[in-house]
């Protein structure tokens, strides 16, 4: 028996990543080259998110400190969902919602890169963690739905025009991978 549901996500999904290649194409090259820049002058990327979002906050700085597709020098990157002991002790002592802002109020730095991923647009936790890396003059990056940010902002948003969280995670991800290439081809040209 063949399941209408498999070929319902996979047209959806099509659809989704479809809508975003014109309204997310020049941001995203905007991020590209903004990533490029802070590890070419020494900052690092620090990365952030909850439930799917952090295991794919993690996944990005694996593929920078491991490798994407080719073997080629660690980059300096940081996901800040990782250390147990780190978190649980802000959500106990601070609060949920300040999980990812004391964080980086004790590790970002003016030329760092700061993503903070929601698919709703609405976690506090990466909101105040958004608005911390800016006071502190790192760039921002915020990955959403087409809900957007439900405040603050970052320097660069991208709002997956999708309501399905599924398909905005699936988008997340290939957003992230698209940096991965656009920094290799850089390391590989000779630019960082």
């Amino acid at each position: 028996m063949t399941s209408p549901h498999f070929a319902d996500h996979f047209r959806g999904h099509q659809k989704a990543v479809e809508d975003c290649i014109a309204p997310l194409q020049a941001v995203s090259d905007g991020v590209a080259q903004a990533l490029i820049a802070t590890l070419g002058s020494g900052g690092k990327v620090l990365a952030f998110g909850n439930g799917g979002s952090a295991t794919q906050a993690s996944h990005l700085v694996e593929e920078l400190i491991g490798r994407f597709k080719e073997t080629r020098r660690a980059l300096p990157a940081i996901s800040l969902v990782g250390d147990t002991g780190v978190l649980t002790c802000i959500a106990n002592d601070f609060g949920y919602d300040a999980l990812f802002e004391r964080q980086i109020e004790g590790l970002a730095v003016r030329g760092d890169a700061v993503i903070g991923i929601t698919t709703s647009g609405r976690s506090q936790n990466v909101l105040r963690g958004l608005k911390a890396a800016r006071a502190r003059g790192a760039t921002t990056i915020a990955l959403c739905g087409r809900a957007g940010l439900a405040s603050g902002g970052a320097d660069y948003v991208l709002s997956v025009p999708s309501d399905v969280g599924a398909y905005v995670q699936e988008v997340h991800l290939m957003l992230l991978h698209v940096w991965c290439i656009a920094i290799d081809a850089a390391i590989a040209a000779g630019a960082l």
